[in-house]
């Protein structure tokens, strides 16, 4: 289905004056809109427990923050954007004046509209909301974008699932998890399963390990009750690192369909070990506690570095080091698989890398760090590196950032690059332990690479940062 053929929709936002719809949804809805990849008709409303004065002012949010995350704006595309939206407050109490506006809205639209709610909300409210959505009839007929984490233990992760199934069927859900929609991620499968050369090294024959490692920079920026109620297990680590370790490790898929991938993940998963305290650290840095609405005394974790196991065939042996955490020395994205040594060496050991890297940036790249001759008349084995810059390698090409991709995909019904339930479920299982019985929680100085104890964590050091 391309994009003109999409039917008319209804979109229904939860969180629409939330930080999340302004730096994402907004300008994404724009970004389709001014590229012709939004349904012909569609309309927008927002929703929350509290209104704004009036319509316009609402509008004025949309323009404001499509204006500040977008250069070089189409004011006629923003202005049938903003024409399109409108809000209507709910709550998980009452939600009969937002059903009856979706309802006038696809009465004006036509017998063939589709809805799509999407719930930008604290996982303390998420429960409650999809109730409403059951009793107002909303969640009839809709496609639910749910936003991680999905529920803030395996207990908790249990009932939001039963309680999204009473109201909407499994192929109805989309849990969205952002890094899956980035093309640096969706590059991995096609560089694995394109290439045979990498495909055949793809293992713990040649592997010695792999890290995935997403350092953030940046501290709380202002959303310190979020961060308090759930930490960076449960806001990293479950979620978006875990699913990365998955398109990793996974299997070749039968075919390049959303049962097949999502398949080949969860068997991944199946064979994802519980993780070991032992073979954890959990940091907090610095000036978290005077961050706020944080806790004087708070035990949240604000860093994590951990060792990871999948135990089959392809990688019994491999250990998966993931790191995240805030305030730290450079916000990247990284994937590193390092390589084994030769058997039996033939030239003097170099001590340089010999390592896949993968950027998962926007502007995404590949690097493969190699031994090569330095030219002169002798044999000296020294570092060398191929690159690839895929930017520069599709001038003409037309990327999605995530938030594009994902809401299009919605639209499309396509699930692939949303996680399923039983994914979800494993990755709580394998987490769990750290949840029953964390490690000791250290200090690290902000603009660090976290806690001394992490940095030992892998054989051989972190590529970044040592």
């Amino acid at each position: 289905m391309t994009e003109n053929q999409l039917p008319p929709h209804v979109l229904v936002l939860f969180g629409a004056r939330g930080d999340l719809a302004k730096r994402k949804l907004y300008p994404g809805l724009y970004r389709l809109a001014a590229a012709g990849r939004l349904p012909a008709a569609y309309a927008v409303i927002g929703s929350g427990r509290h209104a704004p004065d009036s319509q316009e002012e609402f509008q004025d949010l949309v323009r404001d923050a499509v204006r500040d995350s977008v250069d070089d704006v189409e004011e006629s595309v923003l202005e049938e954007l903003a024409g399109r939206v409108s809000f209507e407050a709910s709550s998980a109490d009452d939600g009969s004046d937002l059903a009856g506006a979706i309802g006038r809205a696809e009465e004006d639209l036509g017998e063939d509209t589709r809805r799509l709610v999407y719930l930008s909300v604290p996982p303390s409210a998420m429960q409650g909301m999809v109730g409403m959505l059951g009793r107002e009839g909303i969640a009839e007929r809709a496609r639910l974008v749910v936003e991680k984490p999905f529920g803030l233990d395996l207990e908790s992760s249990r009932e939001l699932d039963r309680t999204l199934k009473e109201v909407v069927d499994e192929e109805a859900i989309f849990r969205i998890d952002h890094f899956l929609g980035k093309e640096a991620v969706q590059d991995i499968l096609a560089l694995r399963f394109a290439n045979r050369l990498l495909e055949a090294a793809w293992c713990n024959r040649d592997v010695a390990s792999v890290q995935i490692d997403v350092p953030e920079a940046l501290g709380l920026e202002g959303r310190g009750g979020f961060y308090e109620g759930t930490g960076c297990l449960r806001d990293m680590i479950s979620t978006h690192l875990c699913q990365l370790l998955g398109f990793v490790a996974m299997e070749r898929p039968r075919d390049f369909s959303a049962e097949a991938l999502r398949d080949a993940k969860s068997a991944v998963f199946a064979d994802l070990q519980p993780i070991d305290p032992a073979r954890a650290v959990f940091g907090q840095y610095a000036g978290y506690r005077d961050e706020d609405e944080v806790d004087d005394d708070s035990r949240v974790e604000t860093f994590v570095a951990l060792e990871a196991r999948v135990d089959n065939d392809r990688w019994r042996g491999v250990p998966f080091l993931l790191r995240t955490g805030k305030a730290l020395a450079e916000g990247r994205r990284t994937i590193t698989l390092r390589f084994k040594e030769p058997d039996e060496p033939l030239f003097e050991q170099v001590a340089c890398p010999h390592e896949l890297v993968l950027e998962l940036t926007d502007e995404p790249e590949v690097k493969v760090d190699l031994r090569a001759k330095r030219p002169g008349p002798e044999m000296v084995v020294d570092a060398a590196a191929m690159h690839l810059d895929l930017e520069q390698e599709f001038p003409d090409a037309e990327p999605l950032e995530a938030y594009e991709r994902l809401l299009l995909d919605v639209m499309r019904g396509d699930q692939m690059l949303f996680t399923r339930s039983d994914e979800v479920d494993r990755l709580w299982q394998v987490c769990q332990p750290l949840l029953d019985d964390p490690p000791p929680l250290q200090s690290y100085e902000q603009g660090s690479w976290g806690p001394d104890a992490a940095l030992a964590l892998p054989e051989g050091g972190w590529r970044l940062g040592g």
